[in-house]
C-alpha cells in the first residue's frame, strides 16, 4: 500500500499510536472506525514507509533514581568533520546524556542530561563533558520543573 500522502484513516493510525503505542491492533481497529485487518495492513505500511519508526515504553527517571535532569550547551574548540565525529561517539558512550542535537548558533550542541541527583550533574559535567577533548565552552542549564512531556508530532486530521 504505497501512497503519496496519508489520507486519514492514517493519521488517526498514528495519532492513536503516539499516545498509546501498546494498543492492540484490534482496539486500534475499534478507535478508528475500520475493521482489524485493513487496520493492520495500514500500520505495517506505515512502518515500511517509515511513518512509524519504533515503539517505546515512557519510563520514570524519578522512580528508576534519575530525579534530576539538566542541559548542557557545548560549544567545541574545532568543528572539523573528525572533530564532530569524535564528540558524537562520546555522547553516544554516556548513557546519561538522553538527547543531543548539534545546533547552529550560540552553541555547537543541546545535550539533555539525566543524573541521580545534583551531585551527579555537576559530576557528569566535570569530570566527563569538561574533561573531554575539543571543548571550548560549557554552559550547564540544570532544569527546574518540567511544564511539558509530549513526545512526537502534532497529528493532524
Amino acid at each position: 500500500m504505497k501512497r503519496n500522502k496519508l489520507d486519514r484513516a492514517d493519521r488517526r493510525i498514528l495519532r492513536e499510536l503516539q499516545q498509546d503505542a501498546g494498543l492492540t491492533n484490534v482496539a486500534l481497529a475499534r478507535r478508528i472506525g475500520i475493521s482489524p485487518p485493513p487496520c493492520l495492513r495500514r500500520v505495517q505500511a506505515l512502518e515500511a514507509e517509515g511513518y512509524i519508526q519504533g515503539y517505546h515504553a515512557d519510563l520514570s527517571g524519578e522512580k528508576l533514581g534519575f530525579g534530576m535532569v539538566g542541559f548542557a550547551l557545548v560549544s567545541l574548540e574545532n568543528h572539523a568533520e573528525s572533530d564532530l565525529t569524535n564528540f558524537n561517539a562520546l555522547i553516544e558512550g554516556w548513557p546519561q546524556v538522553r538527547e543531543g542535537w548539534l545546533m547552529s548558533g550560540e552553541a555547537d550542541y543541546l545535550l539533555k542530561i539525566v543524573a541521580e541527583d545534583w551531585e551527579a550533574f555537576q559530576r557528569f559535567i566535570s569530570q566527563n563533558l569538561t574533561a573531554a577533548p575539543n571543548i571550548a565552552r560549557i554552559r550547564s542549564l540544570p532544569a527546574m520543573q518540567q511544564v511539558k512531556n509530549e513526545t512526537g508530532v502534532p497529528i493532524v486530521e
